[in-house]
């Protein structure tokens, strides 16, 4: 099944010292190719965030308005590409591979969406496979995406998930790094 990737790679990085998270290095790889390299199969990839050199050509856009959260990254990046599967997925999830990309497609099913569960058994909705048209319908809800919470923005979606996986576990301070 044909998807677009929606990256989301405009934070603030403040619990890692404002250091810019996508850019940084696990064994000689950027957080943000690492994602890049696991949606390479993608119709189409946009990435929500200041222009970087990146592993292979993608489009670029960012929140309207700036810094105005993941909510408003993804109303951004909905406006790229037209595949009717949208793989979202923030830029700091560096175990994550292709056979998980195609698991997220495959495994939507008859639900909106499909994520992964990080290893503690989180849902993950910044690493899920969506309808597009789904999607596009809970972001226009809310109304002004700016600072609204993902998880209630997309509570209404009919969601299904993976089993715990190390590909749905995310990085937000150093610590996670750690293996």
């Amino acid at each position: 099944m044909e998807y677009d990737a929606l990256v989301l790679a405009g934070g603030g990085s403040t619990r890692f010292g404002g250091a810019d998270k996508a850019m940084l290095v696990l064994d000689g790889v950027t957080l943000l190719d690492r994602v890049l390299t696991a949606t390479a199969d993608a119709t189409s990839t946009v990435v929500v965030g200041p222009v970087r050199t990146t592993c292979r050509p993608v489009d670029w856009t960012v929140e309207d308005p700036p810094s105005g959260g993941p909510v408003a990254g993804i109303a951004a990046g909905l406006a790229h590409g037209t595949a009717p599967v949208v793989v979202v997925l923030s830029c700091d999830l560096p175990w994550l591979e292709r056979d998980d990309i195609a698991h997220l497609v495959n495994g939507l099913g008859d639900h909106d969406g499909h994520g992964l569960r990080d290893t503690g058994g989180r849902e993950q909705h910044l690493a899920a496979a969506y309808r597009r048209t789904a999607l596009a319908e809970a972001i226009k809800q809310v109304g002004d995406p700016r600072d609204k919470p993902v998880r209630r923005t997309l509570a209404g979606l009919d969601m299904s998930w993976s089993a715990p996986t190390r590909a749905g576990r995310d990085v937000d301070t150093w610590s996670d790094l750690d293996d």
